[in-house]
């Protein structure tokens, strides 16, 4: 009997579209179905701000009627961004999440038989956005988890379109500071598109950014993606901007979602820029839990743990002795936590874990020490 996908009697897909492998988002229960402290999905552990709670109870008024449409340009919103980060509001471009904006940028400026390039390790929605569109995705060797420039420009060819970029990189938590950004821009020939997806990088102290906003401000081949679902608590929302040269933005425009910003969205998105006091405190939070339990987990380093530096929220563990990432895995969810387990993206050794509140990452830390003085 035929394949269903292969049935003649049947509508057809792409063969390029039958080699995507779906994204497969962070679990939140076990497998018995028992409601889980969620620790795989990078959520910001403070919640959403008070102030965009109360916004979106009264998105229904002062944002517009339900029975409306809302502003297809998310005008407001665009001026808020610009206001806060100095870029003017005609070069900014809202998208139903960043991911929506990944994937309209690859749309835009790649097809069948063009390449788009990533590193090894990176987002995962990068080769579902590639496949997409036809074009073929190029994996780059990565340094010990990290992005390693001179791999990712060897693999650039004349084919070659996208150069995809997390910076914070998701799921490493690895980062590329402002001389290799710069470095790895000024190697690439003008007309490949160079994405810098920035979904973590508020997490980043102000003091060490890596110039990409800059760089998308000047450079015509530039897109920076960020998004506000992580530090600003509002991944329910599914808001993402990205910000680059007008012909970048006009393209983006032209393809995305109509209205593709709900009212609530638009009145939420409004008043979390507006307080930029809560995205502070995550940010302290982060840093000061995150370096909290990478201290903990080295002390476990003669048991085979290995963190790898993170600037996200999030850590990514290696486990490299007796206790393997799996068996981490089941004991954590024995103690009421869901971790992100990753073999489908080539880690089948590392566990990703959100940074969550101090009570949580001291459970966690304190867990994992047992597991590794009983593993054999």
């Amino acid at each position: 009997m035929a394949d269903a996908q292969t049935s003649p009697d049947r509508p057809q897909p792409k063969e390029w579209i039958k080699a995507i492998h779906a994204y497969v988002p962070g679990k939140s229960t076990g497998a018995d179905g028992r409601p889980l402290i969620k620790l795989s999905a990078n959520e910001n552990p403070l919640g959403t701000s008070a102030a965009v709670l109360a916004a979106r109870g009264g998105a229904g008024h002062g944002a517009g009627e339900p029975s409306r449409y809302p502003d297809p340009d998310s005008k407001d919103l665009r001026a808020a961004l610009g206001a806060l980060h100095g870029i003017s509001a005609d070069r900014i471009v809202m998208g139903t999440g960043s991911d929506e904006l990944l994937h309209i940028a690859a749309q835009a400026y790649a097809g069948p038989g063009d390449e788009i390039v990533y590193v090894r390790y990176g987002f995962s929605v990068y080769d579902i956005a590639a496949r997409r569109c036809g074009a073929v995705p190029v994996v780059a060797p990565d340094a010990d988890y990290g992005t390693d420039v001179d791999a990712l420009l060897a693999c650039v060819t004349e084919r070659t379109r996208v150069v995809f970029l997390a910076n914070p990189n998701n799921p490493t938590g690895s980062f590329l500071p402002r001389e290799g950004i710069a470095r790895l821009h000024a190697a690439l020939r003008p007309d490949v598109l160079l994405v810098i997806d920035q979904a973590y990088a508020e997490y980043v102290a102000p003091e060490d950014d890596d110039g990409a906003l800059a760089l998308a401000a000047s450079a015509a081949n530039v897109l920076v993606t960020r998004t506000f679902s992580k530090i600003y608590g509002l991944a329910g929302e599914r808001i993402g901007w990205a910000t680059g040269d007008a012909a970048i933005v006009d393209m983006l425009n032209r393809i995305r979602g109509p209205f593709n910003l709900s009212l609530t969205a638009q009145a939420t998105g409004l008043a979390a820029v507006a307080d930029q006091s809560f995205v502070e405190a995550s940010r302290r939070h982060n840093a000061a839990q995150r370096a909290k339990f990478v201290a903990a987990l080295n002390a476990l380093g003669n048991h085979g743990i290995r963190p790898l530096p993170s600037e996200a929220n999030f850590v990514l563990i290696l486990f490299e002795g007796a206790l393997s990432a799996e068996a981490a895995y089941l004991g954590l969810m024995e103690h009421g936590y869901i971790t992100r387990w990753l073999p489908g993206q080539g880690l089948p050794q590392a566990l990703r874990i959100t940074i969550g509140t101090e009570a949580q990452m001291d459970e966690i830390a304190a867990a994992l020490r047992q597991m590794c003085e009983t593993a054999k």
